[in-house]
């Protein structure tokens, strides 16, 4: 969005492309909406030929792709820089730059490093009011509030977590991102860590294909115990499908 991609159609190309699996690549080009571009693809390359032989598709039909492709010139090696088309624009993307962030506190297009997660909510609190900012008096910034749910009394203070769900259709569909989860969940059953019981979890895959793999790894007990049981399939909380909370917490 700093650099301005919104209304355009981005491609990603370079000799970085190769080491990005297909499940990294279409996550990247499915979440053009946060970088606001209309469109995000990554031209179709080897590894997208690995891919379909990975998931059992017709030995002749890859063939016949694999020609088409290459008699029309969509057939790309990024490692000949001679096949990139003319670009109106390029940007250009350090892989080893790339660390883990989150997004906010209000809009999903805030990038924050997770390093800075803490920080930088604190300075939004006291920040004017806006997308990055609450505008709450320093002196209220430690204010408490205390609530009942389920007849027990529970504490709520800035930055609590009341909605804690695995979602999007296309960070769920991205095998390394939920194995990930699954096996956080199963660090943190067994040490003995717990969620809040007034927390709303829930767990919305992609598709049935995650909870599949999900189960035969193991880790599906894990993800359970800690409240994030599957609801359904495809975009849940993500598009604010989350349903209400208690009136307690509201």
């Amino acid at each position: 969005r700093q650099v301005g991609v919104v209304g355009k159609f981005v491609e990603f190309f370079g000799p970085g492309v190769p080491h990005l699996s297909i499940a990294d690549r279409a996550t990247i080009a499915n979440m053009c909406p946060e970088y606001g571009a209309t469109a995000a693809f990554f031209p179709v390359d080897e590894v997208s030929i690995q891919y379909l032989v990975q998931t059992g598709r017709d030995d002749e039909k890859i063939k016949h792709i694999r020609k088409y492709l290459q008699a029309v010139g969509m057939f790309r090696d990024f490692s000949d820089s001679s096949q990139d088309p003319a670009f109106t624009q390029i940007v250009e993307l350090d892989l080893q730059t790339v660390v883990p962030c989150c997004s906010g506190p209000k809009r999903p297009q805030d990038k924050v490093e997770v390093s800075e997660m803490k920080k930088d909510f604190e300075t939004c609190l006291g920040a004017k009011q806006g997308f990055k900012g609450f505008q709450i008096a320093p002196e209220r910034h430690s204010n408490r509030v205390k609530f009942v749910y389920n007849d027990k009394e529970f504490e709520l203070t800035h930055g609590s977590v009341v909605i804690a769900a695995i979602t999007s259709c296309t960070n769920t569909s991205n095998p390394s991102v939920m194995l990930g989860a699954g096996l956080l969940a199963k660090k943190a059953v067994e040490a003995g860590l717990t969620v809040k019981p007034y927390i709303k979890t829930s767990l919305s895959p992609g598709s049935g294909v995650v909870t599949y793999y999900l189960r035969e790894s193991g880790v599906m007990p894990f993800l359970a115990q800690l409240g994030f049981d599957v609801v359904g399939y495809g975009c849940m909380t993500c598009i604010g499908n989350s349903g209400p909370l208690p009136e307690s917490i509201v």
